[in-house]
This record gives structure tokens, C-alpha cells and sequence, in this order.
């Protein structure tokens, strides 16, 4: 590490994991280690370490039953590393932001806020709020970044945030949201460097991953996305159905007896692959076992072919398309699920070039395609850490 250079800490608090990096703000952001703690209070948990100087990537057993007792472990042997003297700051990712717009500084009125608005996200509010109270206890005179996952759809124009239920509610913040921002505010940044032109154009962002979302972006700013009010709704996911008919509850609710807090466990831990196919939400265990096992295989097809509505959705709401980003787990890593979900688009002009889609290229469309097709990884801790710098102006970064 270059002495004398402020670093940033990046939180990345999940439902049942944390992941971190600690980057040094020179003129361009450099991560000196990171790591995650995973299976936080289900057991078995483990923190992996990646310290690019020592030994990358060493998984240790962690006694933790909740999100901050893993945050003071992390504490614990972060403190014992050198890179931990020069942060400087640190930035989180908070999942709701109502109708803020951009990242802000964590102060008393800010945290008072989001503790207000946790009915909006139950599922990760909580926790988030827990992480940046430990780092408060711990560290309170450490500044801390909120940096909100809706923020980068506040451009949807009203006719894409509303909800077509009484207008009272509207008055109250009940709005299609949208969520997935830090990992589409990467992209873009990404698709800018690499391509500027095309960030320009109209661009369909595909973060397919256990979470999975679509946006539609139209110079450079965010028109409509798959997630509404909460990240339940949209494309179906590992273990969430995605969008559905409202009239199932009252259904459930006179055939089951079935509790909302029953519905709401059912929809974000039971459904998605893991409800069609009855044995796994990973997609690498439904491909291996479609051959043999309809239900994966019917999984395995539902995926690909909302993944296809949305896109031609999308396609329709931009006027045409000349970009077409995939990423996170499995837009990143699964040639077989482009191919699928690409294989019937070609009237949108999207064809891939076989050789390119197997060995995760960056760009795997043909060089004469009408339309771009790119992989891009997705580093929502380094978006993190940008708005952080930017904030803060640290390392010569430019204020947001």
C-alpha cells in the first residue's frame, strides 16, 4: 500500500452475509482486501479473507449469531492490520431510500429517517440501520456514507413510478422504487470508460444473480425497472416469486388461513426456482439435474423466458435497443443461460457469437451486430467506495 493515501471501508450487509473492501483513495481506487462473512446466523458461519499482500482468499470459522456480533469480528481483525490506520471513512449500502437521490452523510436526522421508513423494507433496513450503529459505537468519530440502492432510479419519469391503486397512497411513498442501484450505477460508469457512445444510447442492464433485476436506461439515466415497492416484485429470482397475482393472498389467506407475515416469508424464501423446481435456488444445480428432472427444467425455462419478456418490455419502452449489459452470478458466469435468454431476441437484432459467450468475453455479440451484447462484472463495493471519495472529495475524487 502507498503510505499516506486515505482509505475507504465498504459495507455490503446482505440478509445473511457482509461483505467488505478497504480501498485506497489515490486518483484512482485500488482495494487493498476485502472478504465476506457469510451464513450469519444460520450457522456454520465463516468469514473468507482476501488480503492481496498475504494470502488471498482464507475462510475462518466465526461464532456469530447476528449481524453485528459479525461486524465486531471483523472489527477485530481488521484493527490488527495495518491498511485499518488510514481509513478514513465508511460507506454502506442501504437498500431504501425513499426519494433520496443521491449518497449523504449518516447524521442523527438521516439515521432518525431511515429508522422512520423501515415498514418500506423490513427485510433489510433493520440491519443495515444495526451495522451503521455498531460502526457508530465503535468508531464515533468515523464518518459514514449512506449509499442507497433506489437512488438510481429517482430518474424514472411518474408514469413508471406509479402504482395503479388509490392515489391516497401515492401521498404516503407507496411508488414503484426500483432497486439493484449501486450495481446499474457501476455499469454505467463501466459501459461510459469502455464504450461512451453506447451509455449514451438505449441500454437494457440485465443483474441477474440470486437477486435478479432489469433496467431500462436511456442516455444515461434509468427509465423503468423490474423491482417495484419492494425487491420481491419483477423477474422471478433464486428464492422470490417475482410479480404476482394480488388475488392469490385473498385466495391463500380462505383456502390456507395463510398470515400476511406467512405470505411475505413464502414470496421471498420459498418461491422463485427454488418453489417451481422443489429441490434447489441455485441455477447451476437446475441445469446440471434438467436432463433428468422436469421440475428443474421447467425452472431452468421460466428464468430464461421472463428474462426475454422483460427484455422485449424494455425494447418497446426505449424505442429499440443498442445495448444489452449482462451481470452479477449468473449474467457473469452462465454462457448457457445467455444463449437461452439471447437465442430468441434476434428480431431486437441481439445475436451472440458462440466462441465469445463460452469463454465470458466482454463483448460476446459479433463485431457487425446491430446490437452490443457485454458482460460486465458488477463491484457494487467499489460503487460504494466512489460515492464515499466523492462525498468526502477524498483521493482527488470529483463531488457528486
Amino acid at each position: 500500500m502507498r503510505s499516506g493515501l486515505p482509505c475507504v471501508l465498504a459495507i455490503n450487509g446482505g440478509s445473511s452475509s457482509i461483505r467488505f473492501a478497504v480501498f485506497e483513495a489515490g486518483g484512482a481506487l485500488r482495494r487493498c482486501l476485502g472478504g465476506k462473512i457469510d451464513r450469519i446466523g444460520l450457522g456454520g458461519t465463516r468469514i473468507t479473507l482476501d488480503d492481496q499482500a498475504a494470502h488471498p482468499r482464507v475462510p475462518r470459522r466465526l461464532s456469530a449469531s447476528e449481524h453485528r456480533a459479525a461486524l465486531q469480528a471483523l472489527f477485530d481483525w481488521l484493527e490488527a492490520h495495518p491498511v485499518f490506520d488510514s481509513v478514513k471513512a465508511a460507506g454502506h449500502r442501504v437498500v431504501h431510500g425513499m426519494r433520496h437521490s443521491k449518497p449523504e452523510r449518516v447524521t442523527p436526522r438521516l439515521l432518525a429517517e431511515l429508522k422512520r421508513i423501515t415498514p418500506y423494507d423490513p427485510e433489510h433496513l433493520p440491519r443495515e440501520i444495526g451495522l451503521i450503529e455498531a460502526i457508530m459505537e465503535r468508531y464515533p468519530k468515523l464518518p459514514q456514507i449512506a449509499c442507497f440502492d433506489t437512488a438510481f432510479h429517482r430518474t424514472m419519469p411518474r408514469v413508471a413510478k406509479l402504482l395503479p391503486i388509490p392515489r391516497r397512497y401515492s401521498a404516503r411513498g407507496v411508488e414503484r422504487y426500483g432497486f439493484h442501484g449501486l450495481s446499474y450505477a457501476y455499469l454505467m460508469e463501466e459501459l461510459g470508460r469502455i464504450d461512451p457512445r453506447g451509455a449514451k444510447g438505449r441500454v437494457i442492464l440485465a443483474h441477474l444473480g440470486n437477486g435478479a433485476s432489469l433496467a431500462a436506461v436511456r442516455g444515461g439515466k434509468s427509465i423503468d425497472t423490474s423491482m417495484a415497492f419492494t425487491p420481491t416484485a419483477g423477474l422471478v429470482m433464486s428464492t422470490r416469486s417475482g410479480d404476482l397475482d394480488p388475488g392469490l393472498i385473498y385466495y391463500l389467506e380462505r383456502t390456507e388461513h395463510m398470515t400476511p407475515s406467512q405470505f411475505q416469508w413464502m414470496v421471498n424464501h420459498e418461491s422463485g426456482l427454488l418453489g417451481v423446481s422443489g429441490t434447489s435456488p441455485d441455477l447451476r444445480d437446475l441445469c446440471a439435474r434438467e436432463a433428468t428432472d422436469p421440475r428443474a427444467a421447467q425452472a431452468v425455462e421460466l428464468f430464461c423466458y421472463q428474462v426475454r419478456k422483460w427484455i422485449g418490455s424494455y425494447a418497446a419502452a426505449l424505442g429499440g435497443l443498442d445495448t444489452l449489459v449482462f451481470a452479477a452470478g449468473i449474467g457473469e458466469n452462465s454462457p448457457l443461460i445467455r444463449d437461452r435468454i439471447c437465442g430468441e431476441l434476434g428480431f431486437l437484432g441481439v445475436a451472440l457469437d458462440r466462441r465469445r459467450n463460452a469463454r465470458n468475453a466482454p463483448l460476446i455479440s459479433p463485431d457487425a451486430g446491430r446490437v452490443r451484447v457485454r458482460v460486465i462484472h458488477t463491484d457494487e463495493e467499489l460503487m460504494i467506495a466512489r460515492s464515499v471519495a466523492r462525498v468526502l472529495r477524498l483521493g482527488g475524487q470529483r463531488k457528486l
